[in-house]
């Protein structure tokens, strides 16, 4: 493992080496570890607002899952599985708070692979926050959910990225009309727009179907329920992924707890974001 500051006041950069890939991260501020998955193709980008804004109460430890950003697997263009990107997930909570449980938050594809890290190690997490956790098995008929996922991948790997991401649109549908009071969206990093940029092909064709297609083991995750809370967005309501995490949380008995935003939330609004995310996780310690 490396650790450097990429400057005097920024994140403490580094790589652990895991089986299949080498994983970039950053880490900032100090207190209980916080680690955040991030989710889709944006990587540790996308959540770079939050752990900046978390640094105050947290060691945030961000950073980009095999084949995501800076993290290149050993064999490029496999298919991923959420219980080896839990298994990474695990080797950083052991690194970075090898005595102690972490908080964690995943979102998206992230929020799949927090759900399997709790299910795997509840022993390793004091709570974990899954926000919009697209899993198409929750929903009582999840055939039509499985197709349209799979059309993405299908569609990604016959006529490229701007078709696939076009076809996920519909497949996620339009949210219901409602006031948001977090204020304008904020734009896309120029670092946020660039690892998108490239690593979409990786996500749409090698993430987005094995994850959505995931099963995790939901009689463990009822017996640590009081561990995980589901997120969802304000202005995601009607859209799959907010539909699915509704699902997961009343399947499990986990709270369902309204974030800011829509499913990227942490993107869009990142200080109100971090705010209920704060709020989530220290209200749960009982600090």
């Amino acid at each position: 493992m490396s650790d450097r500051p990429t400057e005097a006041t920024g994140p403490r950069v580094g790589t652990l080496p895991v089986p299949g890939a080498t994983l970039h991260h950053e880490v900032r501020g100090t207190g209980p570890l916080l680690l955040l998955i991030p989710g889709g193709a944006g990587g540790l980008a996308a959540c770079q607002g939050i752990a900046a804004a978390l640094a105050d109460r947290f060691t945030v430890v961000g950073y980009d899952p095999r084949g995501i950003g800076a993290s290149p697997p050993d064999v490029p263009g496999e298919d991923q599985r959420p219980e080896v990107h839990a298994a990474d997930a695990h080797r950083l909570l052991d690194l970075f708070s090898p005595a102690e449980p972490g908080y964690v938050f995943g979102t998206s594809s992230g929020g799949i692979v927090a759900v399997e890290l709790l299910a795997r190690h509840p022993e390793r997490i004091r709570l974990a926050v899954a926000h919009e956790p697209p899993l198409a098995r929750m929903l009582p008929e999840p055939e039509p959910a499985l197709a349209a996922f799979a059309e993405v991948r299908d569609v990604a790997v016959r006529e490229g990225v701007g078709a696939g991401y076009a076809r996920l649109g519909a497949a996620v549908g339009e949210a219901e009309p409602v006031a948001d009071d977090a204020g304008e969206p904020e734009p896309m990093s120029s670092r946020l727009r660039a690892t998108v940029e490239a690593s979409s092909a990786q996500f749409l064709r090698h993430v987005l179907m094995p994850f959505t297609h995931h099963s995790p083991d939901l009689g463990v995750l009822k017996a640590v329920s009081e561990r995980l809370v589901v997120g969802v967005g304000r202005t995601s309501r009607g859209q799959l992924p907010h539909t699915l995490a509704t699902a997961l949380a009343e399947h499990v008995g986990a709270e369902c707890r309204t974030f800011p935003g829509s499913h990227i939330g942490c993107v869009e609004h990142p200080s109100a974001f971090a705010h209920a995310l704060a709020a989530t996780l220290l209200g749960a310690s009982g600090n």
